[in-house]
């Protein structure tokens, strides 16, 4: 009977370690909440280093990263650095959120105790789940620029959109709904680069650091996978992400032919890296977070799902 016993507890706890090990399904939100969590710390730095920086050419006045924090605190205030706050959440819960969800629900698809998708396949789908996301986060991208580049156009231009549903039924109803949309395309292509440069470079890094290192599924393999998707994103969506800056911060009509058009010929070939380094900055900090507050999310619920 003993004997009997000890072998029916085996059974029960192979049964529970097999359990434990089963895959779990994670919420579709997680993505566009840790990546709203991350936008909190990082706001300032997209304000300062990436949109007036790219930005401010068009007005003649050149300041570096430095000077600029410096002016728009001066003249805004330090709440200045948060203008557009609103918008940048409405961009994380419509962007993020459907890239993320999108990218994980594939991935979860293809993966089976035995296998895992190859990076190529991982890149194909981040690529499909970049597009989705660019397309549903356009309006948001939209106002998140020009909300924060609004006080520096001159007081005539100015839109002073209250807030991110204010901006919302504006455009909507003083430039039509199509206006929602204005810049898609190479939003959306730069959704695309970034997602493959933060998700799938993500998992590509992490799978190599958890196989070939010593290090575990700890925060120390968290932050060097995502600092290390952060500088591959950086690099490859340089180029649009400056063509999708000045575009949605454009006040005229011209498209984005004439616009690259025009930066060539003011500005040579050195506009495709242009605040390389500021964007880096602030790029590199929010992929680390959004990575550190996803995988947190994920250790959360493991632990109410008792499979920690």
């Amino acid at each position: 009977m003993p004997a009997l016993s000890k072998q029916v507890s085996a059974v029960e706890s192979q049964k529970t370690a097999d359990v434990k090990k089963a895959p779990i399904h994670y919420p579709f939100w997680f993505g566009g909440s840790a990546s709203c969590f991350a936008a909190c710390f990082t706001h300032p730095l997209d304000l300062g280093s990436q949109v007036r920086l790219q930005t401010q050419g068009q007005h003649g006045v050149r300041r570096n990263m430095v000077q600029m924090f410096a002016h728009v605190a001066k003249t805004d205030g330090l709440k200045g650095l948060y203008r557009g706050l609103s918008a940048a959440q409405l961009r994380q819960v419509t962007y993020s959120m459907t890239r993320f969800g999108v990218y994980e629900e594939l991935k979860d698809k293809l993966t089976t105790a035995d296998s895992k998708p190859s990076f190529l396949t991982l890149v194909a789908m981040a690529s499909a789940s970049g597009f989705l996301g660019g397309i549903a986060g356009n309006p948001g991208d939209i106002l998140n620029v020009r909300m924060q580049h609004d006080s520096a156009l001159p007081l005539e231009q100015r839109r002073n959109y209250k807030n991110a549903i204010d901006g919302l039924i504006r455009m909507a109803r003083e430039e039509g709904i199509g206006s929602l949309w204005r810049g898609v395309w190479p939003n959306s292509s730069r959704a695309v680069l970034m997602t493959v440069g933060q998700l799938a470079t993500y998992d590509g890094f992490k799978t190599f650091l958890l196989d070939k290192t010593s290090l575990k599924d700890n925060l120390t393999t968290h932050f060097t996978a995502s600092f290390l998707a952060g500088f591959v994103a950086t690099t490859i969506c340089s180029p649009v992400d400056v063509i999708k800056t000045r575009v949605m911060s454009s006040t005229d009509t011209k498209g984005v032919v004439h616009i690259v058009t025009h930066i060539f010929r003011a500005e040579g070939l050195k506009w495709m890296f242009k605040g390389w380094v500021p964007s880096f900055i602030r790029v590199g900090p929010h992929t680390i977070l959004t990575f550190l507050f996803l995988e947190q999310h994920k250790k959360l619920y493991r632990q109410f799902k008792g499979s920690e």
